[in-house]
């Protein structure tokens, strides 16, 4: 089951009102239908991608650079913009990577639409327009087959999880480089195209029949693309005679300017049917169809139309448009194939023929639940921890055979990470808990610039076997959980600064530069200060023995007034600690620790100490993070950008 979406927008007014100034009046209704207006694409994402700059289109649709999105890939241009709405005139392309993922937070979301373009244009001046994958959210979407002569683009329905999804291209063919031009998404309400939350629509086609136009927004709240249909002999088309059109009782929607027309026959007895030929292959697939009805003008009392929808031979019940109402039929999960067909039949009481003004047809297919979930927040532990691994989106281990290249994933039905293969990926800093990986099996992580100690949990991983962690920065004593695991293979060559356990690190050699270079400048600072003050004390012991043997010496011993013998009068004005690296001394007091000074009997010993942590200033380093989205995906036919039209027959009733 679905919550409920809130996408339009509600507001109310106050039964009395205060009396306004004119001018605050004026501004408050200023603001208001400036509101509105912001309101009107409040739920559309609308990414160009390769654009430099953000920009907004003649519907007042914001378009945004991908660079945000995704900083793998390279921006190219089009040969020929001539004739090319604007997003369609750059594009990304993935020369790395298995699969390329935009990740596109949606906190609010959770039914959305999100369509797809693709245009070659010529782009590498190689005239071979590739062939590749489009994905979403671990689940197989389309096999993209781009063309010299247009754009085609690909759109599915489907519910985002955790307020997030991701779409993604994938290399499947060798020198074939996928590419995308650009992305939209847009939110629905959940009662939008009704399915279980782990089902997903994708477009086969939407018509309108009789437009002349394509229809989209503004005229379709949720920028839907609507496609003009094309007549054949014995189709006519008709237009509505009112621009009156109620479509509140239509769970999808359907915008008012495709049912302001329709087509009908041009015989009365006529069937009106429409073929599934160029739609589906030979194989039987499940589609899903809303037709919508609606009766072009107020007909009089001896005026019928009423028709049945026969598809495969199962019939409908009577059918009759309603005049300034949309009807709209669905069908459910219903397998059909090249040669299916569909007519619409006139009942026995009709008098006009039947008519129809849009159509949408969808596969559908059922989505994957992703990767485990514990092991998917443990990789992004891993990715907050390393730059280097930032920018890897979608899901980790699905589709099959598309995980991101440094993980292997188990083929369980929900996949479990059982290999990191991350040997040389500029990794640095120190090593974050993953202990949730727990199916781990293998660890490769030598040739970095990963630090501090190795942690603990690493030997408990009670499913590893390989542990490589040679050639980083990694110092302190190796885990006993890892030395007396025979299980574990472990590999530490090329950490100087590592130990053995149960044994003390030798710090005061062959360790970081950093700690030799404080060592040092402690062992200077050390014998900087103890030398001078031996000195100073040998001289001043000598000095006062010499003066007072000077004092004896006299028959009249001289005293300053108001001092007694034997005690320091006066206010202790310095001390003795650390100020830089520099000793300073002051008779009579004694700096000890972190703690307060306080006064010492003159006679008493000076002793110098350091405050805790003298000379070394406490670093806090602060990294604001954005939590990187979790990703989901699925499967699709190719759709172009522009007209698409259909056969629409006209068959004798007797047939």
């Amino acid at each position: 089951s679905y919550g409920q979406l809130i996408l339009s927008l509600q507001t109310s007014m106050a039964a009395h009102l205060f009396p306004f100034h004119p001018c605050l009046l004026c501004l408050f209704f200023f603001f208001f239908i400036l509101f509105l207006g912001a309101d009107a694409t409040s739920g559309f994402i609308s990414i160009d991608c390769g654009a430099s700059d953000s920009y907004t289109d003649a519907d007042g649709i914001h378009w945004e650079s991908d660079r945000a999105y995704i900083s793998n890939g390279e921006s190219r241009a089009v040969q020929s913009t001539e004739s090319m709405a604007t997003p369609l005139t750059t594009l990304r392309v993935f020369s790395s990577r298995k699969k390329n993922c935009y990740p596109i937070l949606l906190p609010d979301a959770r039914r959305i639409l999100a369509r797809v373009s693709f245009h070659y244009g010529n782009y590498d001046k190689k005239a071979a327009p590739p062939t590749f994958e489009l994905q979403f959210d671990g689940n197989s979407w389309a096999t993209v087959v781009t063309r010299m002569d247009g754009a085609v683009y690909f759109e599915a329905v489907y519910d985002v999880r955790m307020g997030r999804t991701s779409i993604c291209v994938a290399q499947t063919i060798p020198k074939q480089l996928p590419f995308v031009s650009s992305i939209e998404v847009r939110r629905l309400e959940n009662s939008m195209y009704d399915g279980e939350p782990t089902f997903a629509f994708f477009l086969l086609r939407r018509w309108s029949f009789g437009a002349t136009d394509i229809v989209r927004y503004p005229d379709d709240n949720y920028d839907r693309i609507w496609v003009p249909a094309a007549d054949s002999a014995g189709v006519t088309s008709l237009s509505s005679d009112t621009t009156i059109m109620d479509t509140s009782n239509s769970t999808e929607h359907p915008p008012k300017a495709v049912l302001l027309n329709a087509f009908t026959t041009t015989d009365p007895s006529a069937d009106l049917s429409l073929t599934f030929a160029d739609l589906v292959s030979a194989a039987t697939i499940p589609v899903y169809i809303n037709l919508y009805f609606a009766e072009m003008t107020s007909l009089s009392s001896s005026d019928v139309r009423s028709f049945r929808i026969d598809m495969d031979g199962k019939t409908s019940d009577p059918i009759v448009p309603p005049y300034q109402k949309v009807l709209e039929f669905s069908f459910a999960d219903r397998g059909v194939t090249a040669s299916s067909q569909m007519a619409l039949r006139a009942t026995a009481d009709a008098t006009l023929p039947p008519i129809i003004s849009a159509m949408e047809i969808f596969t559908g297919s059922s989505l994957s639940n992703g990767t485990a979930e514990s092991d998917a927040k443990a990789l992004t532990i891993l990715q907050l921890q390393f730059k280097a691994l930032s920018d890897w989106n979608g899901d980790p281990c699905l589709p099959a055979n598309y995980s991101w290249d440094w993980v292997g994933c188990s083929s369980d039905p929900v996949p479990r990470i059982i290999a990191l293969y991350l040997a040389g990926y500029g990794l640095a800093g120190d090593l974050p808990d993953f202990s949730d990986l727990s199916s781990l099996q293998t660890i490769d992580m030598h040739n970095n610039s990963i630090t501090g100690e190795i942690l603990d949990f690493l030997g408990r991983l009670p499913n590893l076997i390989q542990l490589n962690l040679a050639d980083n920065k990694l110092s302190g004593a190796i885990p006993s959980s890892l030395t007396s695991n025979n299980r574990i293979k472990l590999v530490t060559s090329g950490n100087p600064d590592l130990c053995s356990p149960g044994k003390t690190c030798d710090t005061s050699k062959g360790s970081s530069s950093a700690g030799a270079k404080k060592k040092s400048s402690k062992l200077g600072l050390i014998l900087g200060v103890a030398v001078p003050v031996f000195f100073v004390a040998l001289v001043a012991t000598a000095v006062t023995f010499f003066l007072r043997s000077r004092r004896r010496a006299p028959p009249v011993a001289a005293e300053n007034p108001g001092q007694g013998q034997g005690a320091i009068k006066g206010n202790g004005h310095g001390m003795f600690g650390a100020r830089h690296g520099r000793m300073v001394q002051t008779p009579g007091v004694q700096f000890i620790g972190a703690g307060k000074p306080r006064v010492a009997p003159r006679n008493a010993p000076v002793v110098a100490q350091f405050p805790d942590g003298a000379g070394e200033y406490p670093v806090r380093s602060e990294e604001v993070v954005e939590e990187q989205p979790m990703i989901v995906e699925a499967a699709y036919e190719e759709q172009r950008w522009g007209e698409e039209m259909v056969d629409v027959e006209m068959h004798d009733e007797e047939h």
